[in-house]
């Protein structure tokens, strides 16, 4: 499908890289109930703008291999200020869909993962692009000012 934006044809089709391989893939505008996999493991794809919470290895896949940038929010289960900054993730990532690709990890489940990248503190957020922590922010902020951190540094 061909969509018009400012007189120009393009395709209406959005990056989306998998949770599984980290590879980053085209995903179609309206797939209309198709599933869409992976061209490289053939897992299925999440639509783009959806807050994923990849395996362990899925998450070092993404954090090396995605041509997005990738938003990680390092949460547990137990924190106030992380569930509060739940829903302004899932709004930021619906409106960012393409551009970034924003996973979420629980660091009870996975305290290796949380040593490695070295978060004291829950909620904290981490910018990572192909494998270089590029930002890191720790604790709740309003959604503006999230909005404006992020795009700061993508």
């Amino acid at each position: 499908m061909l969509t018009v934006y400012n007189g120009a044809m393009t395709d209406a089709r959005r990056k989306v890289s998998c949770p599984l391989c980290g590879t980053t893939n085209y995903f179609p505008e309206n797939p209309q109930g198709k599933k869409v996999a992976c061209g490289r493991c053939k897992n299925s794809l999440p639509e783009p703008g959806t807050v994923v919470e990849p395996s362990v290895d899925g998450l070092w896949n993404l954090v090396r291999q995605s041509s997005l940038p990738v938003l990680i929010d390092f949460y547990s289960p137990t924190c106030g200020p992380c569930a509060m900054m739940h829903p302004i993730v899932e709004r930021l990532a619906r409106r960012r869909a393409g551009e970034i690709m924003t996973v979420r990890l629980n660091v009870d489940t996975s305290p290796e993962v949380a040593a490695a990248f070295r978060i004291n503190s829950v909620p904290t957020f981490v910018v990572a692009i192909k494998g270089t922590e590029r930002a890191r922010t720790s604790g709740a902020m309003s959604e503006m000012d999230f909005s404006l951190w992020l795009a700061s540094q993508t």
